[in-house]
């Protein structure tokens, strides 16, 4: 992809990204995402950055925490797999994301199964509330990732994690001894979902959770949808954490997930979602999830998501300036 380099200057307020490796799997039902740090850096992201001008800080990739038994209701803890080994990373993932939203500069998390997004963004909340500063999820994924454990009907945990964000009690023994710092559900939305199970519906619902399913991009088109929530978000000059999922894409252009749902995000499509937030100068932090290098195709996927972000920070084919 042949594009003009847009840099911070046209968009974001920081200059430095901050790069974390989280090589986990168990929150998810196939196993390979541990290999998705490595396959995005092999894949240039870190130059590509560096190419449009950031100040690059690669931390390297976090070391698997020894597993912890949270106190949670023996019945749900039945229903929820790997319960220990995701207690510790949820755990350990909360405290380097506070501290690197801390330290400022935009924390990029690269995965991983989803279910690190409940230690990431997690540790974001906890960051601007100390910060006085808004919180808002841009959750760009084929699923919902609403259940509970009374609700999954496989019992992997990617599928809980914004259940457990948004205050889900049966989850909260999850959290350490800071607690969890709720996302209100009202500053949630879901983009490019196609696949919502019939509890994650009913629960979507009676939350109040925004969601843009892609019979509404159909209808829509892309753009229309998104410039909405970014200019309603951008009135309020909030922290937005964009949790990207490999699957928000459609199979035949990303074929390393193992979550793969058909009819998903063009390569256009999935650009300009990119391009937009990009211009809105909102982006705060950024979760890179269910990349598998296991299911992929000489590297597509992985390319492909380090592309995508490069037009999240600015690669664009003319430079423009944002609205």
């Amino acid at each position: 992809m042949t594009k003009h380099e847009g840099g911070f200057p046209n968009g974001f307020r920081e200059s430095r990204v901050s790069l974390l490796g989280i090589p986990s799997e168990r929150g998810a039902g196939t196993a390979g995402t541990l290999m998705g740090p490595a396959a995005l850096r092999t894949a240039g992201l870190p130059a590509l950055l560096a190419d449009l001008g950031y100040r690059v800080d690669d931390r390297g990739d976090m070391t698997p925490p020894v597993p912890v038994v949270p106190p949670m209701d023996p019945a749900a803890a039945t229903r929820c797999r790997n319960l220990a080994e995701i207690t510790a990373w949820t755990r350990a993932i909360h405290d380097e994301a506070h501290a690197m939203t801390a330290a400022g500069g935009i924390p990029v998390f690269m995965g991983g199964d989803h279910s690190l997004s409940m230690g990431t963004i997690s540790g974001v909340a906890r960051a601007c509330r100390e910060a006085n500063r808004e919180l808002a999820v841009l959750w760009l994924d084929a699923h919902a990732d609403y259940n509970t454990p009374a609700t999954t009907p496989s019992g992997n945990m990617h599928g809980m994690a914004l259940a457990y964000l948004t205050g889900d009690a049966s989850l909260a023994p999850l959290a350490g001894d800071e607690g969890l710092v709720r996302v209100s559900p009202a500053n949630v939305s879901l983009f490019g979902v196609r696949s919502v199970d019939r509890e994650e519906r009913r629960a979507l619902a009676d939350h109040g959770v925004e969601v843009v399913d892609m019979r509404q991009i159909d209808e829509e088109g892309i753009a229309a949808p998104l410039g909405r929530i970014l200019a309603r978000l951008k009135a309020r000059n909030v922290h937005l954490h964009v949790s990207f999922d490999a699957d928000v894409l459609d199979p035949s252009l990303a074929p390393g997930t193992g979550t793969a749902v058909m009819g998903g995000a063009t390569y256009r499509e999935a650009h300009l979602v990119m391009e937009m937030i990009h211009d809105s100068g909102l982006l705060g932090s950024l979760d890179l999830v269910e990349l598998n290098p296991f299911l992929d195709e000489r590297g597509r996927t992985a390319r492909l998501v380090a592309d995508l972000t490069a037009s999240l920070f600015g690669l664009t084919v003319l430079h423009r300036q944002p609205a």
